[in-house]
């Protein structure tokens, strides 16, 4: 890649990243964090960001541990899990990262797993795309402390039927047959077979990535491959005022209100007086 990087410290990745936009905004920012600096110490940064909108790039990529500080247990570990921090289990319920995101009315959140490379290739070009916030989580293992942490659902046997890759404007559909889909069940959703109990295509719900309203997916995003299948694919994708452009538009406005064109303007636009 053709592009300039640098660390932050650890935690800090948002407030870095807000500050470097709104300095820049002409330029394409990423923010490449883990689960561990993004929702613990950075956690407040990372709330924040997506409420304010701000045009950034978030990828976070999600292990379940603290990989690169040797193994301690992370906001997304599962209750009970044993870790070097945690030698008889958790006794915490993690963060879902999506849940997170649309409490803080993301307007884009997508998910990948490091293995659907096609998948987090369309996920991260669409994130590029879309102005404000885009939240991308990959799924994501880490072979020295926590090795096959998503076997679950990333195992090639059982891939498509705990996993459901959502497409705009197309039917929810998965299953190495394609032949089950989502369904409205009342207030919720329900995987169905087509051809059993009744239910036909016509039954299978498609997916509106660009709906305002963020309740249908929000329960796409909590579907955890179990009882339903896990959701990957862009999941919410919608337009609405940016912080960074927002607060651009302002300062341009002030500036031509006030007849500022330069730092030294500003300086010299309120009273003075010379030292001899």
């Amino acid at each position: 890649m053709n592009s300039y990087g640098f660390h932050t410290i650890h935690g800090r990745g948002g407030a870095v990243a807000t500050g470097f936009k709104v300095a820049n905004p002409a330029m394409t920012v990423w923010q490449v964090c883990g689960d561990g600096d993004g929702l613990a110490i950075g956690g407040n940064h990372f709330i924040h960001e997506v409420r304010r909108n701000v045009d950034l790039n978030v990828l976070m990529l999600n292990n379940k541990i603290y990989g690169l500080t040797k193994g301690q247990y992370s906001p997304t570990s599962d209750r009970g899990f044993v870790s070097k921090s945690s030698p008889y289990g958790t006794t915490e319920d993690p963060f879902i990262p999506a849940e997170l995101v649309f409490g803080a009315r993301g307007t884009f959140f997508a998910r990948s797993i490091d293995v659907e490379l096609k998948i987090s290739q369309e996920v991260m070009v669409a994130a590029a795309k879309h102005k404000g916030c885009s939240v991308v989580e990959i799924l994501q293992n880490c072979v020295i402390f926590n090795n096959g942490i998503h076997n679950y659902i990333t195992d090639r046997a059982t891939r498509a039927e705990r996993t459901i890759h959502l497409v705009h404007g197309e039917k929810m559909l998965f299953g190495a047959n394609m032949d089950k889909g989502i369904v409205q069940d009342g207030f919720g959703l329900k995987a169905v077979t087509l051809g059993e109990d009744g239910y036909t295509i016509d039954d299978v719900l498609v997916h509106d990535a660009h709906c305002q309203h963020n309740f249908l997916h929000q329960q796409l995003a909590m579907m955890d491959g179990h009882e339903l299948p896990l959701a990957i694919g862009v999941i919410r994708d919608v337009e609405a005022l940016s912080y960074d452009r927002e607060v651009a538009n302002q300062v341009a406005e002030v500036r031509a209100k006030k007849g500022l064109k330069s730092l030294r303007d500003l300086v010299l636009s309120g009273e003075t007086w010379e030292v001899k």
